[in-house]
């Protein structure tokens, strides 16, 4: 949901700036500033709203409403596998078989933990008979 929500933020954020942009300044000229009564209508009667001035409120309805969305959405607490494990008892993995010994191998002396190291038989060791064959029926 927050990936369709931010880019259509982004979008109304950059049409927004674009709006405002394009708007005519009301009174803010010189004159004004001076006391003039030439100036546009300076706390006067205002005219009918233009359709630029509708559009830039309604952006900016969305605006809000993505904006206040989009922080509701980032603070909700995200659901979390490590939390729903917590909970349950561990299970320990099954110690893999170790795997068997070369015939010919010399065993060394146990490793801490428990585990028995085999080194590898000598370069002048006579290597051990194969099995025989089976007979053929």
């Amino acid at each position: 949901m927050i990936y369709v929500l931010v880019p259509i933020y982004v979008i109304v954020c950059v049409f927004l700036i674009l709006v405002v942009l394009l708007q005519q300044g009301k009174g803010a000229d010189v004159a004004s500033a001076l006391g003039a009564s030439s100036s546009q209508t300076t706390f006067g009667a205002r005219g009918a709203t233009t359709v630029l001035e509708k559009v830039t409120t309604w952006s900016f309805v969305a605006f809000s409403l993505l904006a206040v969305s989009i922080s509701l959405l980032q603070a909700r607490p995200k659901s979390s596998v490590i939390k729903q494990l917590g909970s349950q008892p561990v299970k320990s993995a099954p110690a893999a078989p170790a795997a068997p010994a070369p015939a010919n191998a010399v065993p060394v002396a146990p490793a801490p933990g428990g585990a028995v190291p085999v080194a590898p038989a000598p370069a002048n060791a006579e290597p051990a008979p194969a099995a025989p064959a089976p007979a053929p029926n």
